[in-house]
């Protein structure tokens, strides 16, 4: 019997890797492009090798290409020999601190690198459904511009009209969204304009704060796991600005995995969905800071930089309604606490190999 084939781009990173388990688990032959830009972005924190070598130890139909997404012959001639029945892209420059001192490679990654599996898709599989990661960095900073109310802890939305969280039709126009921003959000048009002008299965997933313990945290990127690395070495955080009450919606990377697979099933054409832990998996770094000491017994070293990040989110957590109505079978399965517990353990596992 043949395997339907999959492309994930991003494979050896948080939610790429994620996605490799879940299809191939599901009888997919899994083909995963990733050539550890991660490590080139942020260091040898970043490095990310350690996925790759874990995918091909345990995935039976797992097929590696180290591959840079912004090498368009390439690229083309992959998708060309495959002819993939679905393509998750999770590959990207993700900070949007780093993206300021690389906007060439930053742009070219995330903006153009789209593009070249967008019109290779439209070449050579342009039925197979298209899901592209996204972020909440599309809106800007105009969540900043809601009521907001400051309880001890946290901020929250003091109005009404976000009670649920941000939904698909905010605006994501006139703010601020850093160069990280302004380049996710010209590959989350052509994703949309390409499933609308060409009638393609095509979905963004504007996602808050994708989290789990196959992530590898750096400061600029990965909140929980870096916090929880912080913690385990004894090592100082860093708190930039608003107080420390900032709040971030976090899903794990098995229910975004579980989303891609339900919107492969039953695709649509042009769509875009906020993905996030929604309002029940939010905390404020405050909150983060005690949900982890809870699983070491080890209070977090911090000190308080009185500079928020240009462009920051103070409150930010996913409205789900709209997917919740269109894949009514699919649900946050993984609570913030469950989430968190993973990454400690996880984390304590190889801070002490």
């Amino acid at each position: 019997m043949t395997l339907p084939t999959c492309l994930v781009t991003g494979s050896s990173g948080l939610v790429g890797s994620e996605v490799c388990e879940h299809l191939s688990s599901r009888g997919c032959d899994v083909h995963g492009i990733d050539n550890n830009q991660r490590a080139v972005f942020f260091g040898p924190a970043g490095d990310t090798r350690w996925n790759e070598q874990r995918l091909r130890r345990t995935i039976e139909h797992f097929h590696h290409h180290d591959l840079d997404i912004r090498d368009r012959p390439r690229v083309l001639d992959l998708v060309r020999t495959l002819r993939p029945a679905l393509i998750v892209h999770a590959a990207a420059q993700p900070s949007h601190d780093r993206a300021a001192a690389i906007p060439f490679d930053d742009f070219e990654t995330n903006a153009v690198g789209t593009l070249n599996l967008l019109e290779a898709a439209r070449s050579y599989c342009k039925e197979s459904p298209f899901v592209f990661m996204s972020t909440n960095k599309v809106y800007g900073d105009l969540p900043n511009t809601i009521a907001l109310e400051e309880r001890p802890t946290r901020w929250e939305y003091g109005d009404p009209a976000f009670e649920h969280g941000i939904p698909e039709t905010f605006s994501v126009d006139q703010s601020t969204h850093s160069l990280f921003g302004a380049s996710k959000l010209a590959a989350d048009v052509l994703v949309q304009e390409y499933g609308r002008y060409f009638g393609m299965p095509t979905c963004c997933l504007r996602a808050g704060c994708v989290t789990g313990p196959r992530h590898s945290g750096v400061e600029l990127h990965g909140f929980l796991s870096y916090l929880v690395k912080c913690n385990l070495e004894g090592r100082e955080y860093r708190i930039f600005g608003y107080k420390g009450k900032q709040v971030r919606d976090n899903i794990h990377s098995e229910d975004v995995a579980a989303f891609i697979h339900a919107f492969w099933k039953h695709p649509r054409i042009g769509e875009v969905y906020n993905i996030g832990g929604g309002k029940s998996n939010s905390c404020s770094i405050l909150e983060a800071f005690d949900l982890v000491a809870s699983f070491t017994g080890r209070e977090q070293i911090h000190t308080y930089v009185d500079e928020a990040r240009r462009g920051d989110h103070i409150c930010y957590f996913s409205d789900l309604r709209k997917m919740q109505t269109h894949f009514p079978r699919w649900s946050v399965a993984k609570s913030l606490k469950e989430t968190v517990r993973e990454i400690v353990e996880t984390w304590h596992d190889r801070i002490c190999a």
